[in-house]
């Protein structure tokens, strides 16, 4: 039974959860289960280009990760293949003439410790993370064992369908790094309709939003001072400190006003800096976000972070360097298209209800993907699926109803279907 073997991969991704760049197992799973239902599948390296990877760990951790995922059941042969990046893309070709529709499904985990009281469903049922500091708190092996079970209809409906379908596996989509890696290897050359979207986010089971607005623009960036150090005691006035440095940067970047232009974010996430209580601090690093609801803002934020981080280094006799970590822009959905996803949801006896539109309010790397698509004429649209959650999104104790997995997959089935009848 479908729904069985969907459950039973959203478990197994959750139980071996991994996070971006690092979804060695994951893919070699997918690869596995794609090319048994007859699709051609390219992954790793043939659908990432390497100068666009951002926030990717050096190589030497890389290497650990791919040695732990075939330690823990990934296909030797196929994590090999993908030549250190992960992410694949299944395409099904009909023979006859017809749309070229994409649909993207993420795959990375999050950083975060999973809860282990009995009270949490995977503890209790056995299938909690057993890689500590990774787990599926977002919901992305729902969306990852959606697309599989998609896979599976698609391959069975083949005759009543026309043109070609994409399946796209994305990584790293936690700190947006990985869509805009796929979009320029040219995967979404020639393709003209474009879905993506989420489960849960306050939306309940059975309920479905066709449209979401609301995507910020946003830049991940990581900070480093450099200074020197020096003993606190006896020689203070040779140090440079670094800490010092570093805080200063983080209170002014949380004090950046705020912009009369629209939304705007920033946060920084992590500090840390120091050796020793007897130390002058010789380095600090940060990690940073900024947004906005406009590219235009968001840079805004980001020239006064970079302002304030060259600032603080500058007072405190400190080097600095920054590096981009991940990027996403903000899109508006297309009204047609969402109307057509509209139309199919309230012929489904899965979705209970539909909300017009869904606001995001926060950062989306498919809008790399789906402005490839716009930017060649074509139509793209993010979509809500509801499901009941333990916790909020990026909480140790999030879980969300597994009910959700079979109404998205009769969801995109169903909305493929409309795209054949109303592409012309």
């Amino acid at each position: 039974m479908l729904q069985e073997k969907v459950i039973a991969y959203r478990r197994d991704f959750h139980k071996y959860a991994e996070s971006g760049w690092r979804e060695f197992r994951t893919t070699a799973k997918i690869v596995e289960i794609l090319r048994d239902l007859g699709y051609e599948v390219a992954f790793g390296k043939q659908v990432i280009h390497p100068p666009s990877v951002m926030g990717r760990e050096p190589e030497e951790g890389i290497q650990q990760q791919m040695k732990r995922a075939v330690n823990q059941g990934g296909d030797s042969g196929i994590i090999e293949e993908m030549k250190g990046y992960t992410g694949a893309v299944a395409t099904l070709e009909t023979g006859r003439p017809g749309p070229v529709i994409a649909l993207r499904f993420d795959i990375d985990s999050n950083d975060v410790i999973e809860r282990e009281d009995e009270k949490h469903r995977p503890q209790k049922e056995g299938f909690r993370s057993v890689n500590e500091g990774m787990m599926h708190a977002c919901g992305h092996d729902g969306h990852t064992a959606i697309g599989l079970g998609l896979a599976e209809l698609l391959i069975k409906d083949k005759n009543r369908l026309s043109g070609t379908v994409k399946l796209i596996f994305q990584p790293a989509e936690e700190g947006v790094r990985g869509a805009k890696a796929m979009v320029d290897k040219g995967i979404l050359e020639g393709v003209q309709y474009f879905l993506s979207g989420h489960l849960g986010f306050n939306l309940g089971t059975g309920k479905f939003a066709p449209k979401t607005e609301g995507f910020l623009s946003t830049t991940k960036i990581d900070a480093e001072f450099i200074g020197a150090g020096a003993h606190a005691g006896s020689n203070p006035e040779e140090g440079k400190n670094a800490l010092l440095a570093a805080a200063t940067a983080a209170l002014n970047i949380h004090s950046i006003p705020p912009n009369s232009g629209g939304v705007t974010r920033v946060n920084v996430g992590v500090l840390d800096a120091g050796v020793g209580r007897n130390v002058i601090a010789p380095k600090a690093s940060m990690k940073i976000e900024t947004r906005g609801e406009t590219a235009a803002l968001n840079t805004y934020v980001y020239d006064k972070a970079v302002k304030i981080i060259e600032s603080a280094a500058g007072m405190y006799d400190n080097r600095f360097n920054i590096k981009k970590m991940g990027e996403a822009i903000t899109v508006s959905c297309d009204l047609k298209l969402a109307e057509w996803a509209k139309k199919t949801a309230e012929d489904l006896q899965d979705i209970d209800e539909i909300i017009e539109l869904k606001h995001l309010g926060g950062s989306e790397d498919a809008t790399f993907m789906m402005k490839a698509v716009q930017d060649q004429g074509g139509l793209a649209t993010y979509l809500f699926f509801g499901a009941n959650t333990a916790a909020g999104h990026h909480n140790e104790g999030f879980d969300f109803d597994e009910e959700v997995l079979m109404k998205g997959i009769h969801f995109y089935h169903a909305v493929i279907h409309t795209i054949n009848q109303k592409h012309s």
